[in-house]
């Protein structure tokens, strides 16, 4: 075993990966809203670790852009003003095209079937979470063909800060008044299984823009 891989296993490794992954879960699903402060000692009580491995969960969940960390105060949930999630918007625009042009030729049949069962399981559901789950699968399932470099890290970090307000919009209006979204989402993976990144680019720019533009009429939702 290599020094890399005893580390990677670790004690304390493996219990900040823990910790970690049950913050990642509870702020991705809601449980914990942007602005929650995330303190230390809590963490360390409620799983029984010492400040290290929870030190070391923040920081990865710093990385991922769902906790906030700010100098002499202290660690928080990411969020976001409206001005910020436009630019967040605008950025994923422009580069998630890129990423989803690199990945389709990589997508297997198999890929590109499960992406299609997405898109008919949320037009054929009312709830929002699944909703906001199944949307998030099938986007980021659509760019598993690309190599896991910095595009993707950027795209995927970009994802995470803007989670809470794809919920909370949904919520708004309800999975009912998105149904252009569903019909969005037949016609990417349409130009997907044909394999024209020129038209998936076209159609996943437009896809990301009119949510952009929906969330501008919102700025309640930052509040």
């Amino acid at each position: 075993m290599t020094a890399t891989s005893d580390a990677a296993t670790s004690p304390v490794n493996v219990v900040s990966h823990r910790i970690a992954d049950s913050l990642r879960h509870e702020i991705l699903g809601g449980q914990l809203a942007p602005g929650t402060r995330i303190r230390q000692e809590d963490l360390a009580e409620r799983f029984g670790a010492s400040r290290i491995p929870v030190r070391e969960a923040i920081r990865m969940l710093h990385s991922d852009g769902l906790i906030t960390m700010v100098a002499n105060s202290g660690a928080w949930v990411s969020r976001l003003t409206l001005a910020e999630c436009v630019e967040v918007y605008s950025i994923r625009e422009r580069l998630e095209p890129l990423l989803l042009r690199m990945s389709m030729p990589h997508l297997s049949p198999e890929t590109v079937d499960h992406l299609d069962a997405l898109a008919d399981g949320m037009a054929a559901n009312t709830d929002v979470e699944y909703f906001v789950e199944h949307d998030r699968e099938l986007h980021l399932s659509s760019y598993s063909g690309a190599p896991r470099g910095a595009l993707w890290d950027i795209i995927h970090r970009l994802w995470n800060t803007t989670q809470h307000y794809r919920r909370a919009y949904a919520t708004l209006v309800g999975v009912e008044g998105i149904g252009v979204t569903h019909m969005e989402h037949h016609l990417l993976v349409d130009c997907i299984r044909r394999q024209d990144p020129d038209d998936a680019e076209r159609m996943l720019v437009t896809h990301i823009r009119r949510t952009r533009l929906e969330l501008e009429r919102h700025p309640e939702l930052f509040a």
